[in-house]
């Protein structure tokens, strides 16, 4: 592209976009107009997609996606967007597709002076490579769990994912440092009075946002905690023998949404699910049938507001 600074490459999109999109000139007319050549208009409507100038919503005019969506609603209380994906589609291309719709649902609900907790995972790390930047101001990113355990600090992979939404939104990442389960109950007690978790504590309790996925030893797409060497053996065994279907931020939980008698969550960093409970806006991001019983199990909880799912998984909750 011609060698422009940002904002003249910014405001030439703008204008490329606004004769494009709602004036409805061709390319060649733009290209006369803009005096430059028709390739040059072209990369500058990918700019203006790319960086959020453009938003395009493609809306089916097949009713499946919304009686999936309004069968949702009725059932769990709960806002759903059900994503379009064909039935053979590769887990991982499910997760991309998934995590492209929940990126631009968040361009439309972050704003401004927003207090946001992001739990790490593999369905928020895909989520954070597709975000189209949005210009907020005083937005604030808060990690919601630790990261370590006893082969890594886990410091790189959350604050990666914390700063790529920081990175999109102009905003501020907080990051949690301590680990995702202490070994001992009262070694989390006493971090817990340390003014540094405190301040991290704080900003949790004034979240206006929370974006998260539910965690799942069954899911065909590795669930990071399962995954990365955060749980022992026995960890697994004891989990299956407690009935746990899965976990939000490694705050594990069964089938009807209980969370009280499971000895790790005594150890667990994660927040509470009453804290996570006064929310106003809670974001569940979920991709793929192999993640159900976690998906039940979060909704039982009452830890959504509203779901992001493929329509495979959507069809599945409702039957």
């Amino acid at each position: 592209m011609e060698d422009i600074d940002d904002s003249g490459l910014t405001q030439r999109a703008l204008t490329a976009a606004h004769l494009y999109y709602v004036q409805e000139r061709t390319m060649e007319a733009i290209a006369a107009e803009l005096a430059t050549s028709r390739s040059t208009v072209s990369r500058l409507l990918a700019h203006a997609r790319a960086t959020g100038i453009v938003d395009i919503r493609v809306r089916s005019p097949f009713d499946a996606p919304q009686r999936l969506e309004e069968s949702i609603a009725r059932r769990f209380g709960v806002v759903a967007h059900v994503v379009p994906v064909a039935d053979d589609a590769s887990e991982v291309d499910r997760l991309e597709r998934v995590a492209v719709a929940a990126a631009h649902l968040l361009g439309e609900i972050i704003h401004s002076d927003m207090t946001i907790g992001v739990a790490w995972g593999a369905t928020t790390a895909a989520m954070s490579r597709r975000l189209v930047p949005k210009s907020v101001r005083g937005t604030t990113f808060v990690q919601l769990n630790g990261s370590g355990n006893t082969k890594t600090t886990g410091l790189l992979y959350a604050s990666e994912i914390l700063s790529r939404f920081a990175a999109a939104y102009g905003g501020s990442a907080q990051q949690f440092p301590v680990p995702a389960f202490f070994d001992d109950p009262a070694t989390k007690r006493a971090m817990w009075r340390e003014r540094s978790t405190r301040r991290i504590l704080a900003l949790q309790e004034a979240m206006d946002l929370v974006v998260f996925s539910t965690g799942s030893a069954d899911s065909r797409v590795p669930s990071h905690v399962y995954s990365g060497g955060y749980l022992e053996p026995r960890d697994l065994e004891r989990l299956e023998a407690q009935s746990v279907v899965g976990d939000v931020a490694t705050v594990f939980y069964r089938a009807d949404g209980s969370s009280d008698g499971i000895p790790l969550n005594d150890r667990a960093t994660g927040p509470r699910f009453d804290v996570l409970r006064r929310v106003e806006r809670r974001v569940c991001v979920v991709s793929g049938v192999s993640k159900l019983a976690s998906l039940r199990g979060a909704l039982a909880a009452r830890l959504a507001t509203e779901i992001v799912v493929d329509e495979a998984t959507a069809r599945a909750l409702t039957e």
